[in-house]
């Protein structure tokens, strides 16, 4: 038995039939990084007046998860009426400054990010380049903001790892992973650093600030 702790499409990526039966030996918690991607994308309009031409920052390749985020990227962009540009990266301080600096030159408003594990491992890096190049940027785990990142929305990783700890413990009980459904994520965080903010000259309304769970001064 296998059970996911943080899996951001588990049908998608055909690691179960479907949440409801996920019908083989895996199952567990989905963290719904397509959907959050388009949450992201929204909160990122609503911070940037007048913005027009969003830069996604994709490391250079493919696999499955992040061609399923792009797929689903790309139509809320056209819903939002906003341009999305994906600018590939190789995953070094070289291709990092290089990606920016390309940002900076297709006249880009704001930055996102892929959900994927090397860009969580970055996270400095990337933090600290945005604010050198004045780019707002929105991450997919708090952590990017604990670096100095602008903010971040993404599910309770804690509450995810809680979760697969209980179907761990069903399963050495006896339960079948084919019969316990996977969990969607229910906690999320929207954590927003004022600090970043002034730095690139981003002006926040209070508004836009209230739906915050935590702001950094």
């Amino acid at each position: 038995p296998i059970v996911m702790a943080n899996a951001g499409d588990p049908v998608g990526t055909g690691l179960v039939a479907s949440l409801a039966r996920p019908g083989g030996n895996v199952t567990g918690l989905a963290s719904l990084s397509p959907e959050l991607n388009t949450k992201r994308l929204e909160i990122l309009k609503d911070a940037v007046p007048k913005l027009g031409r969003v830069g996604l920052l994709r490391p250079s390749g493919h696999n499955i998860s992040w061609d399923l985020q792009i797929k689903e990227l790309m139509s809320a962009a056209v819903a939002l009426k906003l341009k999305l540009e994906e600018i590939e990266t190789q995953l070094d301080a070289k291709g990092f400054e290089s990606a920016f600096k390309t940002a900076k030159q297709r006249q880009i408003g704001a930055m996102m990010t892929i959900t994927t594990r090397p860009f969580f491992a970055e996270r400095k890096r990337i933090a600290a380049l945005a604010g050198q190049y004045r780019l707002p940027a929105i991450y997919f785990q708090k952590e990017f903001v604990d670096e100095g990142g602008l903010m971040a929305y993404g599910v309770d990783y804690d509450d995810l790892y809680r979760g697969a700890a209980v179907y761990v413990d069903k399963i050495l009980k006896g339960a079948k992973p084919a019969d316990l459904p996977v969990q969607q994520a229910t906690k999320f965080e929207f954590v927003i650093n004022l600090k970043a903010a002034k730095q690139i000259g981003l002006t926040l309304s209070p508004e836009f600030l209230s739906r915050a769970n935590r702001v950094i001064k």
